[in-house]
């Protein structure tokens, strides 16, 4: 049964964080998010586009997603004739650029080939894991006692690894601090592109805290500096924003730049690329896990069915819903175990009621598309 999608709504939702989400990038303290409705034969199916309130994480924010999807994105897609959502990203693939705004309304189309067929999206996109790890990732906070803290609530609450955001002057001393208290759980560091190679010998004191990984020291474009300063590391790379393809991923396993990938739906343009990306990395032996992008329950749902493929061995950081907002858009919301896991629902799509009064309450701008 082919797919032709008729009507896509797109909207723009403001949602308020419970706390303020710090990474080298500077605060957030709400967030911007647009959801794509996409409908066929009287049934829709859900995709949220990552993208950040500004040009900081990659090029793409909500300000300039919203015309691409509406403008170039969309008229491609509406009244096409696809025999399946894995051909939606080839039909969007001239859009130079604009994953993010491409990823929200190819993920969209996977939730409704999922529920036009009335199966799970894991399952459509190949997942076989029924339950999945979780981990958690904690922004700069005002001290090093106040980080503490949260870890320790972290880390009570059953969360399997923690994610701690570094920068520089926020960096080996805080993380020798974290262990130190810490001296078993699984952790790791994320630097969003904040050092340069010449900071190779003071990432090299990293070493020293026995980290799962390093995530994206180096420029959000870059993957040779990142070939050099894996030679000069014990620690292992992640490789995050420069991944954008399955041949970025390719690239970067040649040149032995990362050890580990995170898998990003918006930052590789959907669930397609993000299986491509999935398999090359199991082809050669390189652990992937599911980063995100603080999401609203939509997107969080699809992280989970993204994580049910079997090279996702990893705790990613998908997240109970209570971690970041008062109320989620979707019921039940997202929750996590004493164990750290999430388990996976066998309902149509993702699996999860969207709360479709309390999303409309939320909306700033609305276009309906046919």
């Amino acid at each position: 049964m082919g797919i032709r999608v008729d009507q896509i709504i797109v909207r723009h939702l403001r949602m308020p964080l419970l706390h303020f989400f710090e990474t080298s990038f500077g605060r957030t303290y709400e967030r911007d998010i647009i959801l794509i409705e996409a409908f066929a034969d009287g049934i829709s199916g859900w995709g949220e586009v990552t993208a950040g309130e500004g040009p900081f994480y990659n090029e793409e924010w909500t300000g300039s997603a919203w015309p691409i999807v509406i403008e170039f994105v969309a008229p491609r897609i509406l009244k096409h004739e696809f025999s399946s959502a894995e051909d939606v990203g080839a039909r969007t693939a001239h859009i130079r650029g604009n994953n993010m705004a491409r990823g929200g309304v190819e993920t969209a189309i996977w939730d409704l080939q999922a529920r036009l067929h009335g199966e799970p999206l894991w399952r459509t996109i190949g997942g076989h894991r029924r339950e999945i790890a979780c981990g958690v990732s904690i922004g700069i906070q005002e001290s090093v006692e106040q980080l503490l803290d949260k870890i320790q609530t972290e880390v009570d609450a059953g969360y399997q690894r923690i994610k701690i955001k570094i920068k520089p002057g926020w960096d080996v001393d805080v993380v020798r601090a974290v262990r130190e208290r810490f001296p078993n759980i699984r952790l790791m560091g994320d630097a969003n592109s904040a050092y340069t190679l010449r900071d190779a010998d003071h990432l090299k004191k990293l070493d020293e805290s026995y980290l799962m990984m390093i995530e994206q020291p180096l420029a959000h474009d870059e993957i040779i500096d990142h070939a050099t300063l894996q030679r000069s590391l014990e620690t292992p790379i992640c490789l995050d924003e420069c991944i954008r393809s399955a041949h970025h991923a390719e690239q970067a396993i040649r040149l032995k730049a990362a050890r580990i990938v995170n898998i990003k739906l918006g930052r590789v343009g959907g669930f397609g690329e993000a299986k491509r990306v999935h398999d090359i990395c199991e082809a050669n032996g390189i652990p992937v896990w599911c980063g995100g992008m603080l999401e609203s329950g939509i997107g969080r749902a699809h992280n989970i069915a993204m994580s049910t493929l079997p090279n996702f061995v990893l705790p990613g950081d998908v997240s109970a819903s209570k971690r970041y907002w008062k109320r989620d858009i979707i019921s039940p919301s997202v929750e996590v175990s004493d164990r750290g896991t999430i388990a996976v629902p066998d309902g149509p799509g993702f699996g999860y009621d969207v709360d479709t009064d309390y999303l409309e309450s939320l909306v700033v701008r609305k276009e309906v598309l046919k």
